[in-house]
């Protein structure tokens, strides 16, 4: 196959779209099974089947850009529109279900909200270290980016180091606060959109210190050059974006329904 200027610069096929897609598929029907059969095994086949296929995509895109040298600035401002498209389809997805609820109540929530009956978490304990936990992390990753385009590469491990380690407290933290919580998430259409909410906006923190880890460990292996990052760029966008989800969670469902 000839290689083009575009994303996909490998000269075979890659199999590793198809075995996501497998692991997607069995991880929902695993989340299907452990909700109402309490078997987790599709779920832990699923699960391990992502992770296998995480590492070796970027396994791949690691040797392609940094040993075979194929990501041309092309090929750069392709995976920058990329993300940038990606980042804006993860901004639609939250809140819809939530403003459609609590702008207008319903008779069944007993038309005021949070709903009749239930004791909405406290905003100015756990949510709001979460928030200052949440935006020192974005100090710290954006101290790291400017130290990468600096060549100072220890302040930019530090930076990172600090960043991803936040996000693991964060998540420490949030854990935390679902177990004292008052209501579980089938109390009705306020402990759904609440559980829904949070919790996805928690998956992506857990996936934005993963992905932040794994740029840890390659500016420790000296992927990085002062002008070629876009791997480190790409992590500090979607904590960037993380973060600034957080802050409208906070404000719409902590704070203003209290």
């Amino acid at each position: 196959m000839k290689r083009n200027s575009y994303h996909l610069v490998s000269y075979e096929f890659s199999p590793w779209p198809l075995t996501g897609s497998m692991g997607a598929l069995f991880l929902m029907l695993g989340l299907i099974g452990w909700f109402h059969l309490e078997t987790y095994k599709l779920l832990l086949i699923g699960l391990l089947l992502i992770l296998f296929t995480m590492f070796q995509w970027w396994h791949d895109v690691i040797r392609e850009s940094t040993y075979q040298g194929f990501h041309t600035i092309e090929v750069s401002n392709g995976l920058r529109w990329g993300m940038i498209l990606f980042i804006t389809s993860e901004v639609l997805f939250f809140g819809g279900a939530y403003f459609h609820s609590s702008l207008v109540p319903s008779l069944e929530t007993g038309l005021c909200w949070p709903p009749v009956g239930v004791y909405s978490l406290d905003p100015f304990g756990v949510p709001l270290l979460n928030t200052g936990v949440l935006l020192f992390s974005g100090i710290t990753v954006t101290w790291a980016h400017h130290s990468l385009m600096e060549g100072n590469w220890f302040n930019g491990i530090q930076g990172l180091f600090c960043t991803f380690s936040l996000g693991i407290y964060f998540t420490f933290l949030q854990a935390g606060e679902y177990f004292e919580t008052l209501f579980s998430i089938a109390d009705g259409v306020y402990g759904s959109t609440f559980f829904v909410a949070t919790g996805f906006h928690g998956l992506h923190v857990l996936i934005g210190s993963v992905f932040l880890f794994v740029c840890f460990m390659r500016v420790l292996f000296n992927h990085f050059s002062i002008g070629h990052h876009f791997g480190f760029e790409a992590a500090a966008w979607y904590w960037h974006f993380v973060d600034v989800v957080w802050l409208f969670l906070y404000l719409s469902i902590y704070w203003w329904g209290y």
